[in-house]
């Protein structure tokens, strides 16, 4: 779909320099500009690639000055703020593309469950016994949703996605590829053969609204109960969250962070990346956990932990100052040992 430099502007509130018949159809970075791509220029450090961007049109600030003459197929749109700007045509751009409606050949939908007409459900998806799903939703093909579940409006599934029964999913929240909500917690008990008994996880995961989950993370759900995310939560690819874990709202956890069983993690956290929280504890509101931690007591509201275990961040770094001199302590302690040694050998002599 191809818009013109006249209808860009006019949808940001912009003034057209240069021809506003120039058409785009696709998005670039300046530096990377081809023919028939749109770009902005908002940085002063990426000032000098304007010169010689082939991109059609750029956004550029209203009171922009060339230091010299500009690519003759080069059109500006001048306007208050060339990355808002931009940020809102990419929202524009991804609505565009994202625009899709219908059940394709090949997918599966239950003649019990309800799927809005606005949605869409692509090639080789399966929607079991009486699932709901909202309007507006898209499920890209090869994704699973299993009996009962239920999607909210506005809800994008990627390739992939697999949603078990029973699991109930909030209106506008995002599932990269891969993402399973639902599959088992790891509930195993010992028996007497020296073997495990598995535990039947009978309980839901419930996603509240605003949720993004990245590619190939895992939502347990509870042995009983729920497991349950809360509004806003932001999860990167990667990120195993056991059984009956509640997190709370608009927290982000980084890649490759697993979460054990009954954990509780309150509003507003940021969790560094390979960050280990073991279970049955409790992580206050407005916690932030240095990447490569390991949790193994509760935490309080505020604090700022790192290290494994995981302790007060200044702590910590008073604390590294000595670590890292460990090799010249030790070196020193077996010179004090041997002059020790050495001392008292002369005094018996």
């Amino acid at each position: 779909m191809k818009f013109s430099a006249a209808q860009i502007a006019q949808i940001i509130d912009g003034k057209v320099e240069g021809d506003g018949n120039s058409e785009v159809n696709k998005l670039s970075k300046i530096e990377e500009g081809e023919s028939g791509t749109l770009s902005f220029l908002a940085n002063p450090l990426y000032s000098s690639y304007i010169y010689k961007t082939k991109a059609s049109i750029v956004i550029v600030q209203e009171d922009f000055v060339p230091e010299k003459p500009l690519l003759k197929s080069c059109t500006l749109i001048r306007v208050k703020d060339p990355y808002s700007s931009f940020g809102k045509l990419l929202e524009l751009y991804d609505q565009v593309r994202h625009n899709k409606t219908g059940v394709e050949a090949n997918a599966y939908v239950s003649a019990s469950a309800q799927v809005d007409s606005s949605a869409y459900i692509g090639a080789g998806s399966y929607i079991s016994d009486n699932v709901n799903i909202g309007k507006d939703c898209k499920i890209y093909p090869n994704s699973f949703i299993g009996d009962n579940a239920r999607i909210g409006d506005n809800t994008i599934l990627y390739p992939g996605v697999k949603i078990y029964s029973d699991c109930e999913v909030g209106s506008d929240c995002i599932f990269h590829s891969g993402v399973v909500i639902g599959g088992d917690g790891f509930g195993f008990s010992p028996n007497s053969e020296n073997d495990y008994n598995k535990l039947p996880q009978i309980g839901n995961v419930i996603i509240e609204d605003h949720v993004e989950i990245g590619s190939n993370s895992t939502i347990d759900r509870a042995t009983m109960g729920s497991t349950v995310i809360r509004k806003g939560v932001k999860i990167d690819n990667l990120v195993q969250v056991g059984h009956n874990v509640e997190i709370g709202e608009n927290t982000v956890i980084v890649a490759q962070t697993g979460i054990a069983g009954s954990a509780k993690i309150g509003k507003n956290c940021m969790i560094g990346g390979q960050v280990g929280i073991v279970g049955h504890i409790n992580i206050g509101k407005n916690v932030k956990i240095a990447a490569q931690s390991g949790v193994s007591t509760s935490v309080k509201d505020n604090e700022v932990i790192q290290g494994s275990p995981a302790f007060a961040i200044g702590e910590y770094k008073r604390s590294y100052v000595y670590f890292r001199k460990l090799s010249d302590m030790q070196a020193k302690i077996d010179q004090l040992e041997k002059f020790i040694k050495s001392n008292i050998v002369q005094e018996n002599e």
